[in-house]
């Protein structure tokens, strides 16, 4: 401590002291703090020893702040009802008048002035407040504990090692629901109750308080996390409109004490708890084996593949009767297949040419396949083939002599008479052209030099991975018993009698990244379809054709496209692929699906995407959660 000689401004040469010392606030942070006049050097440092001892006692926080620590501190000491009323009476009747003062600054004149202020107050009725009202407000003004725990640092650590693990949001329920709700979870509701007297009110949380229609909405809103396969518990006042809203889950009526009332005697009520679980599902998702036949379909990267996912269509699957399968948007064909497996008819489409003949030679055929001399044969040339491939696609994937060899083995595919056959060669060619391209894809141009980490599938010939995937079609190859079906044509208008269940695995349209099929495969697409009809952009490095038209191209055409189909194939069970980072949002299809059908259930999966092109589509695949949407 340290007094000094006053000899600046209004003070100089007056012989007056000042004092000058440094103390941490409540907050931690380091202040100065100065005062001048003192007649004497003792008047001074006594000053300075009684401001430092209040200054360690936190008397220079505001009032505002000390009763959030006094309310902290004081609940786990009394029961919780009257530390309601208490916390109630003080935010209501005391902390507005000096919350902008410190501790410090209130003087007994201040509380004079607010004790006539509350006599002087009326209500919104004129009626004066009651002496026993006044009493209780007056009574909160008296400490009642020593040596409060302004710091409970234990408790504090322990809430923090908790709350690490938890997200905590600030924002719209509504919004928070949607954004975070998610089949299995638990959720908890505690919205403002509905008044059931006269003068209760618990709706003004904020300014813009809770009416009916907020209540209806809520109400609406955990019919739709039910249906969404949540757990929700719900409470709120035993009052009529709950059990109007309610109606369709468990309400249980239980007796409460209120902590705000002006008379003892009336501080009772009943609360209604909501219970609403989830229906009884009938969709149960079991570990299953598949048939060891499915191993034999050719391994392949191509995009949207569901070969990693079947053992979860599977499991879905069986938990119907069926014996007709609909595979709306086949692919690389293997989900189809996996059907055939298991002894069903099946219908695969697509509208890619390619996929179309993946099916017609492992699905669609029974029993026909290509001898592997057959197969050399076409390696030959046996007339001038036209150069197309050669011509138009020079030096941009494959090598010349590659060129040739796939014009020569066009000419000849095209030349032959079995459809089997020519589907199993040029599905062969097919494979072989992709694993000869480093990442499978026809998005980029040159020989592969960049890509290419020494993998066996780039150092083997073009004939050989012709020959070799002639073998592994072959081997595909199986008669089921049923007359399946290989079709390329559009999901829209597939016609023919309904199947008993339909897989639909459609273009996901996201934001986050395209579903250009045509765009990563052009190359192999036109060997499927002999680049017949198709309008080729020649402004382009790829040399590629333009995309056919899908509604699956934009969210109001996939929402109309998913209305339609799942109207035309009410009557079948439908199971329908689908990711978190599509549109429609998982909500939007559930309610698109159950416009036909009585039980839509999700089923979430856990998969991770290898494709993506757009700026954020790497860092999002791995966070995307793939869905099975069932309606029966």
């Amino acid at each position: 401590m340290a007094a000094f000689k006053d000899n600046s401004g209004v003070y100089a040469g007056k012989g007056r002291w000042r004092t000058c010392c440094y103390y941490t606030d409540w907050q931690g942070i380091r202040r100065k703090h100065e005062r001048r006049g003192f007649k004497t050097k003792h008047d001074a440092l006594a000053y300075e020893k009684e401001f430092l001892s209040k200054a360690n006692r936190d008397i220079n926080m505001s009032f505002d702040a000390f009763i959030d620590i006094y309310l902290e501190n004081l609940k786990p000491q009394i029961k919780l009802n009257t530390y309601y009323s208490k916390e109630f009476t003080i935010n209501r009747h005391i902390r507005p008048y000096f919350k902008n003062k410190t501790l410090s600054e209130i003087t007994p004149t201040d509380i004079l002035m607010w004790q006539n202020e509350l006599l002087l107050k009326r209500d919104e009725y004129g009626k004066a407040y009651a002496m026993t009202t006044l009493r209780t407000i007056q009574n909160q003004m008296n400490g009642r504990y020593k040596n409060p725990t302004i710091c409970d640092e234990k408790t504090l650590r322990e809430a923090s090692e908790i709350l690490k693990k938890a997200k905590i949001v600030c924002g719209d329920y509504l919004e928070v629901l949607h954004e975070y709700a998610q089949p299995g979870d638990f959720i908890f509701l505690d919205p403002p109750y509905i008044p059931v007297t006269e003068w209760g009110d618990f709706k003004r949380y904020t300014k813009e308080q809770f009416y009916e229609e907020d209540q209806r909405n809520l109400a609406n809103e955990v019919k739709r996390l039910q249906k969404l396969g949540c757990y929700i518990i719900l409470t709120n006042s035993n009052h009529t409109l709950v059990h109007e809203l309610y109606g369709d889950f468990k309400i249980d009526v239980i007796p409460t004490k209120r902590a705000i009332s002006s008379k003892s005697s009336s501080r009772t009520g009943e609360d209604a708890i909501v219970t609403a679980f989830p229906d009884a599902r009938r969709v149960v998702v079991k570990d299953v084996i598949l048939p060891e036949q499915v191993k034999l379909y050719p391994a392949t990267r191509f995009m949207g593949s569901k070969s990693k996912l079947l053992s979860e269509i599977l499991a879905v699957a069986n938990n119907f009767e069926y014996k007709s399968v609909l595979d709306l948007f086949s692919g690389s064909g293997i989900v189809g297949y996996m059907f055939k497996c298991l002894g069903k008819k099946v219908i695969s489409n697509d509208y890619m040419a390619m996929s179309a003949t993946f099916t017609k030679a492992m699905v669609e055929n029974s029993s026909v396949i290509l001898p592997i001399e057959e197969a050399k044969e076409l390696l030959v040339k046996k007339a001038e083939p036209d150069h197309f491939v050669e011509d138009r696609f020079a030096g941009l994937y494959f090598s010349n002599d590659d060129n040739k060899l796939i014009d020569i083995l066009r000419a000849n595919i095209w030349a032959m008479e079995d459809e089997y056959k020519r589907a199993i060669a040029m599905t062969a060619l097919i494979r072989a052209c992709t694993k000869k391209r480093p990442r499978g894809l026809f998005t980029y141009v040159g020989l592969g030099e960049k890509y290419n980490d020494g993998r066996r599938d780039l150092q083997i010939s073009m004939e050989q991975q012709f020959l070799e995937n002639v073998d592994a079609v072959n081997r595909a190859v199986f008669d089921n018993g049923c007359n399946n079906i290989s079709v390329w044509g559009d999901a829209m208008s597939v016609s023919g009698k309904k199947p008993d269940l339909v897989y639909i695995d459609p273009p996901y349209y996201s934001p986050l990244s395209d579903n250009e099929y045509v765009r990563r495969y052009h190359f192999v697409e036109g060997l499927a379809r002999d680049w017949k009809g198709v309008e080729f952009q020649d402004n382009t490095k790829t040399k590629k054709f333009k995309s056919y038209p899908t509604p699956f191209s934009s969210r109001d055409g996939a929402e109309a496209a998913f209305d339609s189909l799942f109207k035309k194939y009410k009557n079948s069970i439908l199971i329908v692929s689908y990711s978190s980072n599509s549109m429609p949002t998982k909500e939007e299809m559930i309610e698109i699906m159950e416009r036909y059908k009585a039980h839509v259930e999700v089923v979430p999966v856990d998969y991770t995407y290898f494709f993506g092109n757009q700026k954020d589509a790497k860092s999002h695949r791995n966070e995307v959660q793939e869905y099975l949407f069932v309606g029966y």
